[in-house]
């Protein structure tokens, strides 16, 4: 038996017609090849029903286009292509055409300073729309990183030079008795609180992107932020990581402005929004910022 001798309901005429602005299907599974990584990604696939009298689309023609994209390496190019086909398969329903990708992609990252070396996994997001032969892209990134409060580090110095008077109100100052201080606990009696962070990062690509350079986005975003967490360390990593964090005093705002600065040199960027999150140690709550740039 054939599909031709088979009912069709999805096809059949509703008596009280109206347009949909997306219909499709989520949580598809999908393995993909992302900067020669095989990930597991799930898919979210759909297009309008621009026919006000048909009742539903061909879903499974959406579900068997997205083979393509397990064959070669993920592109702006292959993304667009899975989309025509998404149009051409419902030529005369549907006029616009979206793929979301989502699928965490792992690099291995080397330490501060000692020969280690470990993974980490980072969310990428692919958002990706057609339609009138406008193809847009828009790639999302999640990185996480240390914040250190400069409040909390201009109170914690206060502390300690009021510590300091103290203890050396009555006695010579000497190089010896002073360096002995500065390294005990007596003597550093405070320390400026951090939290891990979040920066959410979305993108949108030119046109004519040949690729979609979330690895580059990431460097930057670590690079601009100056204390992405760690993987495997050693002591003189650790201490390191201490260093980058006590020369990179910010609050939420001064994270959201580093990589807008990062985010405007970038080439082939149309337009960008950044999510800014610091998951208070001090407080109960988050501390947040955001900003944008033509979105």
């Amino acid at each position: 038996m054939t599909d031709l001798n088979l009912p069709d309901i999805a096809s059949q005429a509703l008596a009280r017609a109206r347009t949909l602005d997306w219909v499709g299907m989520g949580g598809i599974a999908l393995p993909l090849m992302f900067h020669d990584q095989l990930v597991n990604a799930k898919a979210r696939a759909g297009v309008s029903l621009d026919d006000a009298s048909a009742r539903g689309i061909h879903m499974s023609r959406l579900y068997l286009a997205l083979a393509a994209l397990e064959q070669e390496e993920l592109t702006p190019q292959s993304i667009h292509d899975v989309l025509q086909q998404f149009l051409v398969s419902h030529e005369g329903l549907s006029a616009t055409a979206y793929l979301q990708l989502d699928f965490d992609a792992l690099i291995k990252r080397p330490a501060l300073i000692s020969p280690l070396a470990g993974w980490k996994s980072y969310p990428i997001r692919i958002n990706a729309r057609l339609r009138d032969e406008v193809f847009h892209v828009e790639l999302s990134v999640q990185v996480e990183y240390s914040s250190t409060c400069p409040c909390s580090a201009a109170l914690a110095r206060q502390l300690i030079q009021q510590q300091f008077a103290k203890d050396f109100a009555d006695q010579p100052l000497s190089h010896e008795a002073l360096n002995a201080w500065l390294g005990s606990a007596e003597g550093i009696v405070a320390t400026p609180h951090s939290q891990r962070s979040t920066a959410i990062v979305e993108v949108r690509l030119a046109t004519l992107a040949a690729d979609l350079p979330a690895y580059t986005l990431i460097d930057e975003i670590e690079a601009a932020l100056g204390t992405a967490v760690q993987t495997a360390v050693k002591r003189a990593d650790e201490q390191a990581f201490a260093l980058a964090n006590g020369q990179n005093l910010m609050f939420c705002e001064d994270a959201a402005r580093r990589v807008d600065e990062a985010l405007r040199r970038m080439p082939n960027l149309t337009a960008f929004k950044v999510g800014i999150t610091h998951a208070e140690s001090l407080h109960a709550h988050d501390a947040v910022a955001h900003t944008s740039w033509n979105w």
